[in-house]
């Protein structure tokens, strides 16, 4: 019993570090940061538009793209991190597949901009 308590040890230790860090950037940040809070900075910021308005309003769908436009893209840098961890296992198989996979995903990337996906306006 005492062992099984023993090795928790260590990650206790390491949850108590963390929070001292964040309580601690937490109030440095309130004691050195002005203070000086206004009606737009406490305002509801929801998508570019009043939060509390008709539920059925309709609102441009590049919502909608920037979001699924950041999902691809954030994917892609899920997939190259165990990658890059794993690449001197995996040997030149693993390397040229995913040069293939990022190849997909630069043409996929090339065809929004010149669409126009990525423009705001």
């Amino acid at each position: 019993m005492q062992s099984v308590l023993g090795s928790y040890f260590p990650i206790l230790v390491f949850i108590a570090i963390a929070g001292v860090i964040a309580l601690a950037l937490v109030l440095g940040s309130v004691l050195a940061a002005r203070q000086k809070p206004y009606p737009e900075k406490l305002s509801a910021y929801e998508c570019g538009f009043e939060a509390f308005d008709d539920a059925r309003r309709r609102f441009d769908v590049r919502f909608y793209l920037v979001s699924l436009l950041f999902i691809i893209f954030d994917l892609e840098v899920a997939f190259l991190f165990p990658w890059a961890v794993s690449l001197s296992h995996i040997g030149w198989f693993g390397f040229l597949s995913m040069m293939g996979f990022l190849a997909v995903l630069t043409v996929g990337f090339i065809y929004e901009w010149c669409k126009g996906a990525l423009d705001w306006e």
